[in-house]
Formats: structure tokens, C-alpha cells, sequence
């Protein structure tokens, strides 16, 4: 009998959420009503930042940091290309120009001393990603933004509940992403928040996100009366609904828990793979604490028969929904157009061409675990160099 197909990710959904979305559907407000706020105040007590504004996803929440990062025409962005392409192409949705820089081959994050040589005086803001849940050196990335007097938008769509220095991810840089699409810890079905501790970025994010338009007696020019409002930039229609905003509230109550259990899946990943010298295991960064939303294998080809491309397909016909994060985003035709090329972040690019992303997530089985190992160890002990 065929074990059942397993997907790389997958949300995670009971009762008590399938319930609080249905209260929302009963109510007065589907969206642009309280329980945004109410999401937004849980995220923000959660990663212990004064305040989150919710977005539509968190691509649309990377282009409202941007925005209020104050990045324009022709200011550079520096940030990895080991990554999804929206972290880029935020950049480029302000006007900007994003600049890679080339990964740590160890953790697979941003390497800072990469970061200072492309430094210019046109340079507005650092964008790192804690790749794979795992933290970038933020000690590092923040001093150097601190010297260089740039923002920090840390893109952490992979990293909610992880710590960095006893300090939780989403309180450390300027503002902070994170992700609810439905492969993350926890979803809202689509859906992106930014979290920050500055309150002038914070009503950016605010007005940003709803047409540019405002109705804070504070920041109107005049007033006309009690339903007036004044569109003071060009915003866009980037807002999350209380039917999403729903979802989140009751799955971030479980956060933990689900981390937990993705940390246990690590762990017995770890221990089945641990004697095999054919493939390389997730680097652990002694001064984080990953959230593991992916669990990716490096393989050693070399003392392999087969290459990265015959051992994918082997997982997949084995009805294992293995997949691959990422391709390095300069590699991509439509940035190859800016003139980036193959060769041009050597690090980032050996790790693409050797990488698989194993299934990851809190409802898999202690069998799930297994038949992944013990799948990848046959096809490692049927191709390994004699």
C-alpha cells in the first residue's frame, strides 16, 4: 500500500478556528472592522513590539515598509538572493533598486561583511531574511545600518517565534515582516503584518495600506466635519479582512505549540540523517533559536551517483512532496534584464543547485517522519559513491 502523499507544508485548522471565522461571518463586520485590531495587538504582544498593522500579504506588507522606509527613485535596497522574489521586488515597486549580496555559505542567511562592500552613498535600507526560520546576524546587520544611518526591514516570512539573542524576532529591527500564507506557522489563508517599535513608521504603515487616505484629527489639513478624510499620498487597497484577521487570532493561540512540534520533527530528522555523510543538515546558530518553518538538506554530489535533479524526482515519485527555496532571485530572466548573471553571488548559486526541502509541519506523523528518512536513506544507500 502507497503511503499517503506529503506535502512540503500545509496549514493547520480545527474546530475552534473553523468557529471564529464563522462568528466573524455572522457579524456586522467582514472587513475593516475590530478584529483586525484584535490580530494585530495579539502579533504585536506575541513578538514583543508596541505595534503591528496588518496587510492583504506579506508581499503587500514588504512594499508598506518600503514606503515607509521612504524609499524612492533611484535609492538602493541591499538584500539576499536566497530568497522569494518579493523581498526584491518590494524595492522595485517603490522605485528603488534592490543590490544582492551573497549568502554565508554555513547559515545560508545574508553575510554581513557582504552587506558593507556594497554599501554606497545611495543605500536607504538593509532588507535581511531569516531563511528557513533561522535568524540573521542581527547584531551585525544593525550596527552596520546604525553606522551607515539606513533602515532595517527585517523580512522574517519564515521566522515568527524564533528568538535571536534571547530577544524575539519582530521586536529587534526598524520593522519586521511577517507571513500568514497557508505554509507558515500559522495562516489567515493570505495575509502579511509589520511589526515595529516606531511610532511615525507605524501611522506610515497605517495610511498606507488604505489608499494613502486618513481620518486622524491630527494629520488632516482641515476639517469639514465628522466624515471628513483626506487622501494625502497614493496608497493602495493593501487591507486585511476581519474574516482572515479571524483565523489568525484563533491560530496564534496554538503558535507555540506548533513551533514545538516543528522542532521536534527537526530533531528526528537530524537524528535519522545524522551518520549520513552524503548530505549536509540545517545549521544551527548558537545565538538563535530557528522556528523552522523549512527543513532544507544539502546534498554532497560528489559522493553521490545521482545529481539534486534524479534524487528530487525519486522523493516526488515516492509521493513525497519535496520542493526546493530558492532560486537565487538574480537568476531570475526578468532581473537578468537589470544585468545580473549566472556567477554573480557563487554562494548563494552552489547552495540552489544543491538543496532539497523536505516536508515540514506540525500535523505530520511520527510515521510521516519516518517514511521521509527512511525514503531519503534508501535513495542515499542505492546512490552513494562505493
Amino acid at each position: 500500500m502507497k503511503h499517503p502523499f506529503i506535502p512540503y507544508g500545509r496549514q493547520s485548522i480545527d474546530e475552534d478556528d473553523i468557529e471564529a471565522v464563522i462568528e466573524v461571518l455572522k457579524s456586522d463586520y467582514l472587513t475593516t472592522g475590530p478584529t483586525v485590531e484584535i490580530f494585530e495587538k495579539k502579533v504585536a504582544d506575541y513578538v514583543e513590539a508596541k505595534y503591528a498593522v496588518a496587510f492583504s500579504n506579506g508581499t503587500a506588507a514588504l512594499h508598506g515598509a518600503c514606503f515607509a522606509a521612504g524609499i524612492g527613485n533611484g535609492d538602493e535596497v541591499i538584500t539576499t538572493p536566497m530568497t522569494f522574489v518579493a523581498s526584491a521586488n518590494c524595492v522595485l515597486y517603490q522605485g528603488g533598486k534592490p543590490i544582492f549580496a551573497d549568502i554565508d555559505p554555513e547559515t545560508y542567511n545574508i553575510d554581513p561583511h557582504e552587506v558593507r562592500k556594497r554599501i554606497t552613498k545611495k543605500t536607504k535600507a538593509i532588507i535581511p531574511v531569516d531563511f528557513t526560520g533561522q535568524p540573521v546576524n542581527m547584531n551585525e546587520i544593525m550596527k552596520i545600518a546604525k553606522e551607515n544611518n539606513l533602515l532595517v526591514i527585517e523580512d522574517a516570512a519564515h521566522a515568527i517565534g524564533a528568538t535571536y539573542n534571547d530577544s524575539k524576532v519582530g521586536s529587534i529591527a526598524d520593522m519586521t515582516m511577517f507571513s500568514f500564507h497557508p505554509v507558515k506557522h500559522i495562516t489567515t489563508g493570505e495575509g502579511g503584518i509589520i511589526t515595529t517599535n516606531n511610532k511615525v513608521l507605524y501611522e506610515k504603515l497605517i495610511q498606507f495600506r488604505s489608499h494613502g487616505i486618513t481620518r486622524d484629527r491630527s494629520l488632516l489639513n482641515k476639517s469639514e466635519g465628522p466624515w471628513y478624510y483626506e487622501m494625502q499620498y497614493l496608497g493602495y487597497n493593501y487591507r486585511m479582512t476581519d474574516i482572515q484577521a479571524a483565523l489568525g487570532t484563533s491560530q496564534i493561540v496554538k503558535l507555540d505549540q506548533f513551533i514545538e512540534r516543528r522542532r521536534d520533527i527537526v530533531k528526528q530528522y537530524n537524528n535519522e540523517f545524522s551518520s549520513l555523510k552524503e548530505l549536509i543538515t540545517p545549521f544551527q546558530h548558537p545565538d538563535g533559536n530557528s522556528s523552522w518553518h523549512l527543513y532544507v538538506i544539502k546534498l554532497k554530489e560528489e559522493l553521490l551517483t545521482i545529481d539534486r535533479k534524479q534524487f528530487f524526482i525519486k522523493l516526488r515519485k515516492a509521493r513525497i512532496g519535496v520542493n526546493v527555496h530558492y532560486i537565487p532571485v538574480h537568476l531570475q530572466p526578468y532581473y537578468q534584464e537589470f544585468g545580473h548573471q549566472k556567477g554573480d553571488y557563487p554562494h548563494a548559486e552552489k547552495l540552489y543547485d544543491r538543496i532539497l526541502t523536505l516536508p515540514l509541519f506540525p500535523e505530520m506523523t511520527d510515521v510521516d517522519i519516518q517514511y521521509v528518512a527512511d525514503t531519503v536513506k534508501a535513495i542515499i544507500n542505492e546512490h552513494k559513491v562505493k
